[in-house]
């Protein structure tokens, strides 16, 4: 199949402004009949698109072009071919080079699509690579291996029977789901942790719930290490490295992307002065805002408000 049948859309308007303050991806178009949906990404890094994480299980495919992809506090080199696999409420983050456009296809789906009419114990069985992933856990597959070559086939059979309108199509996307996931489950078997491991992952991502709620009510203002801290009932020191583990960032990066992308939406949806919205996003004076947004995004706010103004 040639690369121009595929419905390719950009990343950052599919994913950047629906990324809430404590990093989850909300308001994914799933299907309420049949939730799995397979996309065709293009991420070029003309934008920053935050560490977020969702309550939906991932898996995506580089089709084309080299980047990195951050998941808790690892980072993985991917190349052409390589499968990320990505389960639920895990912080990631996919990193483009502005100067290199890659290509992705993602598959995202809801456990309803396999648990529904699966026999006691088979859904555990084939959603083993996604729900117990610990933090060692390999996530990417080369895509040097046989396996990825099948991942991308099974990837575009499962696309080619959306939206499963009718039982038949149910019945084939399921099919081919299945199949998706058993490979995955061969190819992690002793690489999975248990449920209490899981479990723990979870608390720790809640326990940072109060300092997310400070992000979203008080960006704007001056916010310290020791002002997150306290609100999560933490040392300094404990905070800074449960954060980074937790998020895959540094609590200062964590909240300096989470202004940067603010100021993107702003800049990208209104008239809003560039000084006014630099203040409103925290940075204490326009060149300083306008050097860190060029470091993150690629160019000044200026030019992306030329670039994207009132497109998305």
């Amino acid at each position: 199949m040639r690369r121009d049948r595929f419905p390719w859309e950009d990343n950052y308007q599919f994913v950047g402004p629906n990324i809430t303050p404590d990093g989850v991806r909300i308001n994914y178009p799933f299907d309420p009949a049949f939730p799995a949906d397979v996309r065709f990404i293009i991420g070029s890094g003309r934008h920053l698109v935050r560490p977020n994480r969702h309550e939906h299980y991932e898996v995506a495919y580089l089709y084309s072009g080299s980047m990195e992809v951050q998941i808790r506090d690892r980072r993985f080199r991917l190349k052409k071919g390589d499968v990320v696999v990505i389960g639920p409420n895990i912080y990631k983050q996919f990193l483009y080079n502005p100067r290199v456009e890659n290509r992705l296809i993602t598959l995202n789906f809801r456990p309803e699509v396999i648990r529904s009419g699966a026999t006691e114990g088979e859904d555990e069985i084939y959603m083993s690579s996604f729900l117990y992933q610990g933090p060692r856990f390999p996530h990417v597959i080369s895509g040097d291996r046989a396996l990825s070559r099948e991942v991308f086939q099974l990837l575009l059979k499962i696309h080619n029977e959306l939206p499963a309108r009718t039982v038949l199509d149910r019945l084939a996307a399921k099919t081919n789901l299945k199949v998706l996931f058993l490979l995955l489950a061969r190819r992690f078997r002793g690489r999975l942790e248990t449920q209490e491991t899981m479990d723990r992952k979870l608390k720790d991502v809640n326990r940072l719930r109060p300092v997310f709620d400070l992000l979203g009510e008080h960006c704007g203002e001056h916010i310290e290490v020791k002002d997150a801290a306290r609100v999560c009932a933490m040392s300094a020191s404990y905070f800074m490295r449960f954060f980074k583990q937790t998020t895959g960032q540094s609590f200062r990066a964590y909240l300096t992307g989470f202004r940067i992308e603010k100021a993107q939406l702003m800049l990208s949806s209104g008239e809003t002065s560039l000084s006014e919205i630099g203040q409103q996003v925290g940075f204490c004076s326009q060149s300083y805002f306008g050097e860190v947004f060029r470091v993150l995004v690629g160019m000044t706010p200026r030019a992306y408000r030329r670039q994207f103004g009132k497109k998305f």
